[in-house]
């Protein structure tokens, strides 16, 4: 866009140069016609240079409103892997077992502490009673996961982006990086954006910044390192 507005003043100041020397140099007949053609052209060129900037202005904040929703979305899927990581001991790519797994699970809530006894195989090594620690994990109680995670939140509707192209859903993958667990869900920006001006989608895409979403999808987790936050700043989510 920063090219074209260049280019839009490059010509609003040869149009302005070109109505001095009409000015100067045509004969007075044909002044009038000139003049009002030329300050034609300076206020059309004017008025696609405010629309450019306005425009891009509009983007921003359609573009900032929609990736709040899609963040908080995917918060809830992240919440959901997590939990189903901390039963299971591994992520899921099915959005069914997720809905499954909010529904049914009981979390357990668990305490370590230390506690001594006697090493039988090492008094039975050494003839005499030989003390050893270990760790003791008590279940205090258990959570469910819907009423602590998920209570007031529409989790069966969590696999669909819920604005930009219709029916649109988060890619859920999961898998293992060097034998850990991991998982993406994400979604393509252009999807997102849809309806929206196609240069300026294609720019977004290309994004780095440290305050805005880097690359050509919004995204929670990865397929290539092992992390499970997304690649957004704060100021894109309301939730914790």
């Amino acid at each position: 866009m920063l090219t074209v507005i260049i280019v839009v003043v490059a010509i609003i100041l040869a149009t302005i140069a070109i109505v001095w020397l009409i000015d100067k140099f045509v004969p007075k007949k044909l002044k009038p016609v000139l003049n009002l053609l030329l300050w034609a052209i300076v206020l059309f060129l004017g008025y696609i240079t405010y629309e450019s900037v306005a425009g891009e202005l509009r983007f921003e904040k359609i573009k900032d409103e929609r990736y709040q929703v899609v963040v908080n979305r995917l918060i809830d899927i992240q919440k959901a892997q997590v939990a189903y990581k901390d039963v299971n001991g591994e992520y899921t790519d099915k959005y069914d077992n997720l809905i499954k797994f909010i529904d049914t699970a009981q979390v357990p809530v668990t305490q370590r502490r230390d506690s001594t006894g006697i090493d039988k195989e090492k008094t039975r090594l050494f003839g005499v009673e030989t003390p050893k620690t270990f760790v003791v994990i008590d279940t205090l109680r258990y959570f469910s996961v819907k009423d602590s995670l998920f209570k007031n939140v529409d989790y069966k509707n969590m696999m669909n982006v819920g604005i930009g192209e219709e029916g649109a859903k988060f890619e859920l993958k999961a898998g293992k990086l060097d034998d850990i667990p991991v998982f993406e869900a994400s979604v393509d920006k252009a999807v997102i954006l849809h309806d929206q001006d196609k240069n300026l989608v294609s720019n977004e895409k290309q994004t780095v910044s440290v305050d805005g979403v880097n690359g050509p999808k919004i995204a929670v987790g990865s397929m290539n390192e092992v992390k499970t936050t997304g690649n957004w700043p704060k100021n894109f989510t309301n939730k914790e």
